[in-house]
């Protein structure tokens, strides 16, 4: 099954802007909004709500 990507509502959905795009499965998976070919972040969910909270302080 492929990923669904979302990109935040922030964004203001410009083509050419500096974005990632996350995919929630079993991971978290992040890429360059810019290369959606190119390489892949996966983490942990538990993993990914700790990074959450820290960069949201």
């Amino acid at each position: 099954m492929p990923r669904r990507w979302r990109k935040s509502s922030r964004s203001g959905g410009i083509a050419d802007s500096d974005c990632v795009e996350v995919s929630f499965a079993h991971d978290v998976a992040v890429r360059d909004s810019k290369n959606a070919s190119g390489p892949v972040l996966a983490f942990a969910p538990a993993r990914w709500r700790e990074f959450l909270r820290h960069v949201s302080r």
